[in-house]
């Protein structure tokens, strides 16, 4: 079964560097350990991430291992493909497949871990994850109708994203008034209470909103060109 590849957009600011390390780490890796291996490590990653932020309702210090399990989940999701280039042993449309379905069960794991802490409200943690699923389909619809695999909104790629995350998660960790920060306010009679990462939450959830909505009307521009109306 013959598939034509997509073409990886690639942009992000630290996009050089990471590829530079991945291919040093993958041609040094034991022959032993294999692609399937590393990518059961990303998402050994993300459940240490899902139970880091669930566990903050014991000790807040438990924000440290959910930051260790990004770093986990960028070794084992990084590393997986790069592993499998260097040793010129890819299989396209299994680790296609496979990529792309525990990407969507590691964010699981990760959104709805964010909402059953202390820290944030489960409804903001969906919303963030519904996003995140919208962006992943118009890659992969993009994928297909014109090969194209963009990893990249605003030269903000994955490992961007999860060096912001580590940061937010430190500051949570290390200042008390901040993570203890909170606002209340009514909404049509009904009382709400924002804490400080659900603000934060919030703010990224419009930043990607309007990224997308960016990507979508460029997209959309592009496809009409592609399959203009008929006259």
């Amino acid at each position: 079964m013959e598939r034509k590849q997509a073409t990886r957009v690639q942009t992000s600011i630290l996009n050089a560097l990471e590829k530079k390390i991945l291919v040093k780490m993958a041609e040094k890796m034991p022959s032993r350990v294999t692609s399937d291996m590393l990518s059961a490590i990303g998402f050994l990653g993300s459940v240490l991430i899902a139970a880091g932020y669930i566990l903050t309702d014991v000790s807040i210090h438990f924000l440290w291992l959910a930051s260790f399990g990004f770093v986990v989940n960028w070794f084992g999701d990084s590393l997986d493909g790069t592993l499998a280039r260097v040793r010129n042993c890819q299989r396209p449309l299994y680790g296609y497949y496979l990529d792309h379905m525990l990407d969507c069960f590691n964010e699981l794991l990760m959104f709805v871990g964010a909402g059953m802490s202390v820290l944030m409200d489960l409804r903001i943690a969906l919303l963030l994850l519904v996003a995140y699923l919208i962006m992943t389909v118009n890659v992969s619809i993009n994928a297909h109708l014109r090969s194209e695999f963009k990893l990249t909104y605003a030269k903000l790629g994955p490992t961007e994203f999860r060096i912001i995350i580590i940061i937010v998660n430190s500051l949570f960790a290390l200042i008390r008034p901040l993570r203890e920060f909170s606002v209340a306010f009514s909404v049509c009679g009904r009382p709400v209470e924002l804490m400080a990462l659900d603000m934060v939450g919030l703010a990224i959830f419009f930043i990607l909103a309007a990224m997308f909505t960016v990507t979508f009307i460029k997209d959309l521009h592009i496809y009409s060109d592609l399959d203009p109306k008929k006259r």
